[in-house]
């Protein structure tokens, strides 16, 4: 069976290298379309309707999973391709969509390609797409959980875990009450986006707090929050700040 496939990867390299490999290794694959940004790729992949899509995990503005979720019906088999080999793997591969790590094995590349074809045929690639998209929760940004990349992998964390977000050189620092905080590549704007309809507040540019882990309001401009950690509030949002907590 010959399958039209697409490739979304942000690296160049990793496109050329996936490409060589495909039509090397993989001949009852045809590549229809490749991009590495995610936003054009969500529009080609709309007008090219690819049976396969080859999709990077991260990637700046928009992840794999965002895009994934973007796409109100994914009635294509989806092999994700990642240089994280951990425990977001397996939640990946619960729902058995295919994943490959780089560097990509030519063994594993065919036989995750071989099971992708065997599930096109058996025309299941919709409700497993539906699946997968339930569990992570992540056509609503993840009401409960959302995902962020770290220079370890990623990390599937509850939302309602999060005490505050501290921006940092274009980097941001996520606290929680009972764990060491993450580093994230992504900015403290991204995480504003991300959160601000979830009770987050951004009370001072370079920090985001989660409303409900606040114990208290200091006159001088500060807010001290469940994990003893002090706040500064900007002197331009305090009033519409302490406004959220009027009745």
């Amino acid at each position: 069976m010959k399958v039209t496939a697409f490739l979304v990867d942000d690296e160049p390299k990793s496109i050329a290298i996936l490409k060589n490999k495909l039509e090397r290794l993989c001949p009852n694959i045809t590549i229809i379309g490749e991009s590495g940004n995610p936003k054009l790729a969500l529009t080609l992949i709309k007008e090219l309707k690819p049976q396969l899509l080859f999709l990077d995990v991260a990637m700046p503005e928009m992840s794999g999973f965002d895009l994934l979720a973007a796409i109100e019906t994914p009635s294509f088999e989806v092999i994700f391709v990642t240089a994280f080999d951990n425990y977001a793997i397996d939640a990946i591969n619960h729902c058995a969509i295919g994943y490959l790590v780089k560097p990509v094995d030519n063994k594993v590349l065919v036989d995750t390609v071989d099971k992708a074809v065997q599930n096109i045929e058996e025309k299941t690639a919709l409700q497993k797409n539906k699946l997968f998209i339930e569990n992570l929760d992540i056509q609503t940004f993840q009401k409960k959980k959302m995902v962020i990349p770290t220079q370890e992998g990623l990390e599937f964390v509850k939302i309602k875990d999060i005490v505050h977000c501290e921006g940092e050189d274009g980097y941001t620092k996520i606290y929680f009450k009972q764990r060491k905080p993450i580093l994230s590549s992504y900015s403290i704007g991204h995480f504003n986006m991300l959160l601000e309809n979830h009770e987050f507040y951004l009370v001072h540019k370079s920090h985001l707090v989660n409303l409900i882990h606040i114990d208290k309001y200091l006159n001088e401009g500060y807010v001290i929050l469940t994990n003893n950690i002090k706040i500064p509030v900007s002197r331009n949002r305090r009033s519409d700040f302490l406004s959220k907590f009027k009745k």
